[in-house]
């Protein structure tokens, strides 16, 4: 955690999810990160309108080094990384036979490694999956939690923070629109779905240009160096609830906290960022392809406002949400954000009404038109 007074450690955020309710087991020397720094609205307003730095320090990290490492992850997940060149990153899933979700993981590569961080406490699930698939690649995977830290620059001034640590230029993320069902075979680019430009820091890891800011990857004992030089040149620290509540607005899901074992990624808006549509045979392809041909994924991802509860009554997630006495779907994340009030992320059925009288627990919820 950065250490800075006022700090409050998040002990509860991040510990549990639907597939593993106990306690997550942090790697060695890896410590809690801060829920906020004394006061969560004003650091949420701090991201949303100039730059924070928010410690994500507990998300795990698997480096993936080996000259065939690129090939292999392309046939694994459900990303073009075929197409996927140095000093890039992207987004990727790990599904099951079913095209259910199983890892959701961000990626960079440095010309020798590539780097995949994930949520906290899934790195074990991902690694196993990694280890039972290398057969006779070239490719050596390891859990690199221990040793590499991801700090996130969050707001629109981001980029113009990584000026003091010598970093310029980086460019915006380039997507590929999601094309209509059943398009024409070699329509879309081979190359990522969406590309992330990454360039190497000074003290050694990367800075990743993302839609909420900028992910940096850094050694650990490097990591105070890197927290004073942003401190030093005025760029505020804010902790995990102000980036959730900005995460939560934006309808960023989390694959393990907004969503459940039947979850598929049309269902959560994960098909833009994290699915190729075109790239050939992987698990769970034939499901991708069937529901987006059809247009009709089961459910939705929606942004749901919460009316007659406080802070400290937002629901868990896993919460059912329903509809006249009937459940229609679950709660993902729910924060206190500075400007919506109480709002959480929801998968809901897809014939649910946008105008839908909805409950969640005794609280009043309505869905935010797409």
């Amino acid at each position: 955690m950065i250490d800075i007074a006022g700090a409050v450690a998040a002990e509860a955020i991040d510990e549990e999810t639907r597939e593993q309710p106990e306690p997550v087991h942090r790697a060695a020397g890896v410590g809690p990160v801060a829920a906020h720094y004394g006061d969560p609205l004003r650091e949420q307003r701090t991201l949303a309108t100039g730059v924070g730095l928010v410690d994500r320090s507990h998300r795990g990290v698997v480096a993936v080094p080996g000259e065939e490492r690129i090939g292999w992850l392309h046939t694994l997940t459900s990303q073009h990384l075929a197409g996927l060149g140095a000093w890039q990153g992207t987004e990727l899933l790990v599904l099951s036979p079913h095209g259910h979700l199983e890892q959701h993981a961000m990626v960079a590569d440095d010309g020798e490694t590539t780097w995949l961080d994930t949520e906290p406490g899934m790195t074990t699930g991902l690694l196993s999956y990694l280890e039972k698939m290398r057969f006779f690649s070239k490719v050596d995977p390891r859990d690199a939690t221990a040793d590499h830290a991801l700090l996130s620059l969050v707001g629109p001034e981001a980029t113009g923070a990584l000026d003091t640590l010598g970093v310029t230029g980086l460019a915006a993320p380039d997507a590929v629109a999601v094309p209509g069902p059943k398009f024409r075979s070699g329509e879309l680019p081979s190359r990522p779905s969406v590309v992330y430009d990454v360039k190497p820091l000074p003290v050694g890891g990367w800075a990743r240009r993302v839609p909420l800011g900028v992910d940096l990857l850094v050694p650990r004992d490097a990591m105070t160096q890197v927290v004073d030089e942003l401190r030093g040149a005025g760029v505020p620290v804010a902790g995990l609830w102000a980036y959730e509540a900005i995460r939560v607005a934006a309808r960023r899901p989390r694959v393990g906290v907004d969503t459940d074992h039947r979850t598929i990624p049309a269902e959560v808006d994960l098909i833009a960022p994290a699915v190729h549509l075109d790239k050939g045979c992987y698990r769970g392809q034939e499901t991708v392809a069937r529901v987006h041909n059809l247009g009709r994924p089961p459910r939705r991802l929606v942004l749901l406002h919460l009316d007659g509860v406080t802070t400290d009554q937002l629901p868990a997630a896993g919460t059912p949400v329903t509809l006249d006495g009937r459940a229609v779907g679950f709660v993902g994340t729910a924060v206190q954000h500075h400007e919506l009030g109480q709002i959480a992320l929801a998968v809901v059925k897809r014939n649910v009404a946008e105008d839908a009288r909805l409950l969640v627990g005794e609280a009043a919820a309505a869905i935010e038109p797409s």
